[in-house]
């Protein structure tokens, strides 16, 4: 019974969280969710307290959905510049992906829940961080390395990297255009060169 469940739970959140990320918390209509699932709203929230828990649990399904592939690629990688060059690789086609999906999860999610649903804003700001702060562990572990210079500031060029893919990302989707994104990528590649132990 319990497996059956935990295989029920995983069906439903793979057949709502497209539909959060197209339409977000405020746009999905509890017929959505029975529609999409199948299943009645008792069934649905026999398997989550409510929408919002639905919500925050199909918003980390669309991340991993869009993070995995990158994580794969990392893993492949020996040094941590290796591990960043591929980010920006992966980001340049980024665009295409996104607009697969129906939009970046994170700036999806971030844009609906901020100042009307707390606990989901909570949920994206904790994933941002996380983001965040593996790109300022890389630029670390490149210093360590011997690849990266050894006088940069890590934490603050991290924060500038991850901001420069979430705008790039934003300008992208918002014009329609992923030269917004790959020419964001040329930038962030530049920069990183600068900053690279000749």
């Amino acid at each position: 019974m319990q497996r059956d469940s935990t295989i029920t739970h995983a069906l439903i959140l793979e057949k709502v969280a497209p539909i959060f990320n197209k339409k977000g918390y405020s746009g999905t209509t509890l017929s959505d969710l029975t529609e999409a699932s199948g299943l009645t709203k008792g069934a649905l929230y026999f398997h989550f307290r409510n929408k919002q828990d639905l919500a925050i649990q199909a918003f980390r399904i669309n991340v991993k959905r869009m993070i995995n592939p990158l994580t794969v690629k990392m893993q492949e990688c020996n040094t941590a510049l290796e591990k960043l060059q591929t980010m920006i690789s992966y980001y340049r086609g980024y665009y295409e992906l996104v607009e697969k999906e129906g939009g970046c999860p994170v700036l999806n999610m971030g844009t609906d829940a901020n100042n009307n649903n707390p606990e989901l804003f909570e949920a994206v700001k904790a994933l941002i961080i996380k983001l965040e702060t593996g790109i300022i562990e890389l630029l670390m572990s490149g210093i360590a390395e011997g690849g990266i210079k050894q006088d940069i500031d890590a934490v603050a060029f991290g924060k500038n990297i991850y901001c420069m893919i979430e705008g790039g990302v934003f300008m992208a989707v918002t014009h329609k255009d992923g030269s917004y994104l790959t020419n964001m990528m040329d930038l962030i590649e530049s920069l990183l060169r600068e900053k690279m132990s000749s």
